[in-house]
């Protein structure tokens, strides 16, 4: 009879061992915050990164400020081109906004963490902007190949209702798009610990702490949406061909001169921003690093919001005029 008291009261000790276990793996797979990855280790250089991000930071709202300030006030850029131009300032700076200033904070308190509403907040965000900026890309690419390719049709079909729609609906679908991730991610219980191998907060990144097979749900809304990103590169490559076979048929040197001048900028962007995301997301586990996940990740995400406004005002004279403008109050 002692034997087996002693033996059910070992079994009600390792279930209620095994019960806290079991809490205690509950209350650890949604974390209360996230440990980011950080620029430096020594306090001198984590100074020195949180000064040349800061530079970044302000050269990017300068740039972007500018061209969102002259697109608005001069009537002559009242045009589909610098609607779309707008409205990829004003993703840039929601771009380098949900990143830089939190890496900064972190840099600049010598942290690491963010909050678990502040990870997802900034996932969110950082989804909208960069897909949108994609679908962007790819709406202004077919806006050069209409004005090159079919100038006397261009007034009717990139006509300001159109322009609006088309922007509308790339909005939408993104931030229906994110809605879509946030539910997914963020629903997966978490058991690799709550330390990010990146200074943002970053899908993949999270995916990577993930205990569950639940994750590959959210593997599959990934590849849905790589294989959309396919089809706008697909159609990007194509406008491209017909917009360069149009120019060289031009006869006139000022002509072409003229028409590269409107579809260089944004081919440049368009190449800077695929490269270093196709790169980043794309390439071989063997030559994976912390440092490089770092550099790829700042060249993607923080580089292009910063000179995208120089890329495209250094070819483009109504844009130049227009800036001076604003900077000696010609308005």
């Amino acid at each position: 009879m002692l034997a087996m008291s002693q033996q059910c009261s070992l079994v009600a000790k390792k279930a209620h061992a095994n019960h806290a276990l079991r809490q205690q793996m509950s209350n650890s797979s949604f974390p209360n915050e996230f440990l980011l990855l950080p620029f430096a280790d020594t306090r001198k250089l984590q100074l020195l990164y949180f000064g040349l991000f800061l530079g970044i930071y302000l050269a990017a709202l300068l740039g972007n400020g500018l061209i969102l300030n002259v697109v608005a006030c001069d009537h002559h850029l009242h045009t589909p081109m610098y609607f779309f131009l707008l409205n990829l300032a004003v993703l840039d700076l929601g771009t380098i906004t949900t990143t830089v200033p939190k890496a900064m904070a972190n840099s600049l308190w010598d942290t690491r963490t963010i909050s678990y509403a502040g990870c997802a907040t900034q996932v969110f965000f950082f989804v909208v902007f960069v897909t949108e900026e994609f679908y962007l890309l790819t709406i202004m690419a077919y806006d050069r190949y209409v004005a090159i390719c079919k100038p006397l049709d261009y007034g009717t079909i990139m006509n300001s209702r159109t322009c609006v729609t088309m922007a509308a609906a790339t909005w939408g679908s993104t931030f229906l798009y994110a809605v879509l991730h946030i539910a997914n991610t963020f629903s997966l219980p978490l058991c690799q610990g709550n330390a990010l191998d990146q200074f943002f907060c970053e899908v993949p990144h999270i995916l990577k702490l993930s205990c569950s097979d639940a994750y590959l749900r959210e593997v599959g809304l990934i590849v849905v949406s790589v294989s959309l990103s396919f089809g706008c590169f697909v159609f990007l490559v194509l406008s491209y061909v017909q917009i360069f076979r149009a120019v060289l048929r031009i006869s006139s040197v000022c002509g072409r001169h003229k028409a590269f001048s409107t579809c260089l900028p944004h081919l440049a962007v368009v190449s800077l921003f695929i490269s270093t995301g196709t790169f980043s997301y794309l390439k071989p586990p063997s030559i994976s690093s912390s440092s490089l996940n770092l550099l790829l990740a700042v060249l993607y995400s923080v580089v292009p919001p910063a000179v995208n406004p120089l890329i495209y005002s250094m070819r483009n004279k109504e844009l130049k005029d227009a800036v001076w403008k604003v900077m000696t109050g010609g308005f």
